[in-house]
């Protein structure tokens, strides 16, 4: 199905940040006199946002869980930012895209200085005409920034696709009003039974098989 544009979640989507992440949550824990929960647990915090992981896992209330999102996120600014791998052929997937005349954008939970670091540093930003991200609060739904991204690219929400990997994108794509790709290799999704939980138009294992979705 031919889209005019394309939004994209970051974790999991288009990067793997598994090990910035989980450095930065522990460091997070431990700095606040936590241990350090089991790795399946610890691996939650890649994706949602950081505020609502700490409450989930750790119990916090909503004082504590921003105390340990400051520091997760100063410690990840200053020593993880850039501990992450493109998944394969993200280039190549971001040119064929664009090649068809298809606007991109990136609509993440990460905060959203730091979302633009990144996607300067892995070369990404160059073929997005939108990029926006969560708030240093998380006030912000995932429907919310897509919203922005939209109102930014100037397109009808009827031609847009959200890409992500988690149920948080799938349900923020819902609430937005637009279609939804769920990929397997991130997060959160497993399998196109997880996809098929929440509507969508496609499931995909593969960042090429999203040009071979849409294109």
């Amino acid at each position: 199905m031919k889209k005019s544009a394309v939004l994209f979640d970051l974790d999991g989507t288009l990067l793997d940040t598994t090990d910035g992440v989980l450095e930065s949550a522990v460091h997070a824990a431990v700095s606040l006199g936590r241990e350090p929960l089991p790795y399946d647990t610890m691996m939650r915090f890649v994706g949602p946002p950081i505020q609502e992981s700490f409450m989930r896992y750790y119990g916090m209330d909503e004082t504590g869980a921003q105390e340990a999102a400051n520091r997760f996120r100063s410690y990840y600014k200053e020593n993880a930012l850039f501990k992450a791998k493109p998944y394969p052929r993200l280039i190549e997937m971001l040119k064929a895209l664009s090649g068809n005349g298809i606007a991109l954008g990136v609509a993440t939970y990460k905060r959203e200085d730091y979302a633009i670091q990144v996607l300067r540093h892995f070369g990404i930003a160059p073929y997005c005409r939108s990029m926006h991200g969560a708030d240093n609060f998380n006030r912000f739904t995932k429907a919310d920034i897509v919203e922005m991204c939209i109102r930014e690219l100037g397109v009808d929400r009827n031609g847009v696709v959200l890409v992500g990997d988690t149920e948080h994108d799938a349900i923020g794509a819902v609430n937005a009003g637009v279609d939804f790709i769920g990929v397997t290799f991130g997060f959160g999704f497993r399998s196109e039974s997880d996809v098929c939980r929440y509507p969508n138009i496609g499931c995909v294992d593969s960042l090429e098989q999203i040009v071979e979705l849409i294109a």
